[in-house]
């Protein structure tokens, strides 16, 4: 009987709380990154502060070993950590970015990603395709109410 490896669990958003969207994966001259947004589905405001507590995940959910960098990157200017009230209705964003570099070495890549909204909520995960090359780290900028803004 031949074995399957179990694939990420991806639940659909929340009724309540933040709720995390990922967009397509923009690139760039050997650069990547997508658009990672939260939502506030609550009636009531929700504060996010700092940067995207993510992990990026291989086809089976494990985690990568991937080095996380908070920053500025190719596609976005960091404006460092900031505490946000985020409305209902209301949302913010952050850009995660990475290299598809190839030098020596593995090519390695993610299937998704898990993000930890606020600090005490539950990880959402969410499809995302990293081609990481060989470099083993992504950059994210933090939460903010428009890209680079």
């Amino acid at each position: 009987m031949p074995t399957t490896t179990p694939s990420p669990t991806y639940a659909p958003p929340p009724p309540a709380g933040l709720s995390l969207s990922v967009g397509p994966v923009e690139a760039g001259l050997g650069h990547r990154a997508s658009v990672l947004t939260l939502t506030n589905l609550d009636t009531v405001p929700r504060k996010v502060t700092g940067y995207p507590d993510l992990k990026l995940l291989a086809g089976d959910g494990a985690p990568l070993d991937v080095h996380v960098e908070h920053g500025t990157s190719y596609f976005a200017r960091d404006l460092g950590p900031q505490n946000l009230t985020v409305q209902p209705g209301g949302k913010v964003v952050a850009v995660l970015a990475w290299s598809a570099t190839v030098t020596t070495g593995d090519k390695r890549t993610g299937a998704a990603i898990s993000v930890v909204p606020a600090p005490g909520e539950p990880a959402q995960n969410q499809l995302l395709d990293t081609d990481l090359g060989t470099t083993d780290t992504v950059t994210v900028s933090s939460w903010a109410t428009e890209v680079g803004a």
